[in-house]
């Protein structure tokens, strides 16, 4: 299985590994055939997100997608953020092997999942805007 440099960078030395205290939203998505673990904080000021944060527990790609997806989303406006498809990890990363695009489906989800909580906590229904959150398949 090969990896890009990108991946084995973000794999090596993740962007943005821990929590944020006091979260606008915070997201858990899982893959129990996998047992990856992905953890999204966001910090939201007028739309924009100002921080994000992950803590995963899975393989290398798994690190590297929630790393990737973290970067990608911060600075920008929360509408840019729910366009974010693994495919966009993906190609950021310069590719993943195959039996890996299941990490990157994750990323996605975990950013999601957060957004939802976040809106969930303004008292806005996420569904409309966010969609419904699956659990990735392998």
């Amino acid at each position: 299985m090969l990896y890009s440099e990108k991946v084995l960078d973000h794999f090596s030395n993740p962007r943005n590994v821990g929590e944020i205290e006091n979260a606008d939203g915070v997201g858990e998505i899982g893959n129990a055939k996998c047992g990856d673990i992905m953890k999204m904080y966001l910090k939201i000021d007028n739309g924009i997100i100002t921080d994000a944060k992950f803590k995963t527990f899975g393989c290398g790609a798994a690190v590297a997608t929630s790393s990737m997806a973290t970067e990608l989303i911060k600075g920008k406006p929360i509408e840019d953020a729910l366009k974010l498809t693994n495919d966009a990890v993906v190609e950021a990363l310069d590719g993943l092997p195959a039996v890996k695009i299941h990490c990157s489906v994750l990323a996605e989800q975990a950013v999601r999942s957060a957004l939802s909580d976040y809106y969930t906590r303004q008292g806005i229904d996420p569904l409309p805007i966010v969609g419904e959150i699956k659990e990735p398949e392998e």
